[in-house]
C-alpha cells in the first residue's frame, strides 16, 4: 500500500491529531509495559520537532462507553512525559470543555494527550457526529495505531471516511507495518517461508487461503495441526480438532500441492492426558512419533524431531513470516516448540517479520526481539492483514500521487 506518511505533508503550526495504541497493561493504576508508549515516540517526536500541534488520542480497555478512572490515560501521559522529557498536557475529557480549552491554547512544538476515547460509546460505534467532534482538534490526521487499524471506528477511520478530515497521513510504526509486512507478503526474498500455528484452521483459513497463492513452503503447529492430521487420516486421540472443518483441511492440502507448495505438518508430538489446569499447572508428558499418539493422549505441542525439521526449512529461507505458537508455550513442558521455532528464526539470515500476539510475547521473552527484522505492533491487525483484508484504519489514508 503506497500510503502518505506525515514526511508527506508540512505540519507546521499545524494541528496533528494523532491516533496512537496506548492500550498498555496496568496494575493497580501503574504501567506495567509501556512497549506500545516507546512505539508512538519516533512519530511525536518528529511532529513537534517540525513545529505541529500534536493533539495525540487512544482507547485504553474496555470502559463500555462510561468514564472510568480504571481506564483513564492520565498515567500514560505521565509516562510519555517522562520518555520526551518534555511536558505533555492532559484533557481530562477527549471533546468535552477541558479538550476544547486545552486545545486552543496548545502552542506549536507541544504535545498534549485527550482523555480514553473509548469513554464515549460513539467511538466504537463510529458516530458521525462523535467523528464531526473530533475533527475540531484536526488540521492533519496522522494514525500510528497499527494494532487497531482493522477496526473501523471513529478515530480510527472514520474522521476520515465521513469527510471530516481531507489530509490523513501515517505515522512511522504504520509505515513501518506496511513497508515490512507488506513487503513480506508482496515482493519477498525467496523462499518465502511461512510459519502458521495456534489454536483452530478457523482463525487461519483466510491466511492459510492467502498464502498458499504466495509462499513457498507453510509450516503448521499449534492445536490446528491436528484438525489437518486427522483429515490425513492419522489418529490424534483427544487432541484439539475441528470436526466441521475436516474437508476444508483437506482442501487446503489439495490447493497447496496444486500450486507446489510445501505445506509441512508435525512428524511427532509432546502429548498429555489431560489439558493442564491452571495453564502453568504440572503435568505428566512425554514425546511419540505423530503415528503414535493414543487415544487418550493430547498433543500439546511439537516434538523436537519436528522442531529440527521446520528450523532447517527456516534456515533456507529467504523471508519467514510467523503468526501463532508452535503449542501450549505458556505452560514450560510444552513451551520447547515454540522457543525452537523463535531460535530458529533468530538465528537464521532471513528476513523475519513476526505477526503480533503470542509469537511475539514468546519472542519478548526470549530476548530474542532485537534479532528479528520486525515485531508487528498489531496482533488482529497483522492477521488481517496476512489474510489479504482492507484494513479501514490503513484503506482511509492519503495514496501517494
Amino acid at each position: 500500500m503506497n500510503k502518505k506518511t506525515i514526511e508527506s505533508v508540512n505540519v507546521k503550526d499545524k494541528k496533528c491529531l494523532v491516533r496512537c495504541d496506548f492500550n498498555v497493561p496496568m496494575s493497580g493504576g501503574a504501567i506495567t509495559d509501556d512497549t506500545r508508549i516507546r512505539a508512538a515516540l519516533p512519530t511525536i517526536k518528529y511532529l513537534y520537532e517540525h513545529g505541529a500541534k500534536v493533539i495525540l488520542c487512544s482507547h485504553l480497555g474496555r470502559p463500555k462507553g462510561e468514564f472510568n478512572l480504571k481506564y483513564s490515560l492520565k498515567p500514560v501521559s505521565v509516562r510519555l512525559s517522562e520518555l520526551l522529557g518534555r511536558p505533555v498536557v492532559f484533557a481530562n475529557d477527549v471533546v468535552g470543555e477541558d479538550a476544547k480549552a486545552k486545545v486552543a491554547a496548545l502552542k506549536s512544538g507541544e504535545v498534549m494527550l485527550l482523555e480514553n476515547l473509548r469513554f464515549h460509546k460513539e467511538e466504537e460505534a463510529n458516530d458521525k457526529e462523535f467523528c464531526r467532534s473530533l475533527s475540531q482538534f484536526c488540521d492533519i490526521y496522522v494514525n500510528d495505531a497499527f494494532g487497531t487499524a482493522h477496526r473501523a471506528h471513529a478515530s480510527t477511520a472514520g474522521i476520515v471516511t465521513y469527510g471530516f478530515a481531507h489530509t490523513a497521513v501515517a505515522g512511522f510504526l504504520i509505515a513501518k507495518e506496511l513497508e515490512c509486512l507488506g513487503g513480506a507478503i508482496e515482493s519477498p526474498r525467496r523462499p518465502l517461508v511461512a510459519i502458521l500455528g495456534g489454536a483452530k484452521v478457523s482463525d487461519k483459513i483466510g491466511v492459510i487461503n492467502n498464502l498458499i497463492d504466495k509462499a513457498d513452503t507453510i509450516l503448521i503447529g499449534g492445536g490446528m495441526a491436528y484438525t489437518f492430521l486427522k483429515a490425513k487420516g492419522l489418529n490424534i486421540g483427544k487432541s484439539l480438532c475441528e470436526e466441521d472443518k475436516l474437508d476444508l483441511a483437506r482442501e487446503l492440502i489439495a490447493k497447496a500441492k496444486e500450486r507446489n507448495v510445501k505445506l509441512l505438518l508435525p512428524i511427532d508430538a509432546k502429548v498429555a492426558k489431560a489439558f493442564p489446569d491452571p495453564i502453568d499447572a504440572e503435568v505428566p508428558f512425554r514425546q511419540v512419533d505423530i503415528n503414535e499418539i493414543g487415544a487418550d493422549d493430547m498433543a500439546l505441542d511439537i516434538g523436537e524431531e519436528t522442531a529440527n525439521f521446520y528450523a532447517g526449512e527456516i534456515r533456507s529461507a529467504g523471508t519467514v513470516v510467523w503468526n501463532g505458537p508452535m503449542g501450549v508455550f505458556e505452560n514450560k513442558n510444552f513451551a520447547s516448540g515454540t522457543y525452537s521455532i523463535a531460535s530458529a528464526v533468530a538465528d537464521s539470515k532471513c528476513i523475519s517479520v513476526v505477526g503480533g500476539g503470542d509469537s511475539a510475547a514468546a519472542v519478548q521473552q526470549m530476548g530474542l526481539a532485537d534479532k528479528m527484522t520486525h515485531i508487528s505492533t498489531g496482533g488482529g491487525a497483522s492477521l488481517e492483514y496476512l489474510e489479504g483484508k482492507i484494513l479501514p484504519g490503513i484503506d482511509c489514508l492519503n495514496n501517494v500521487d
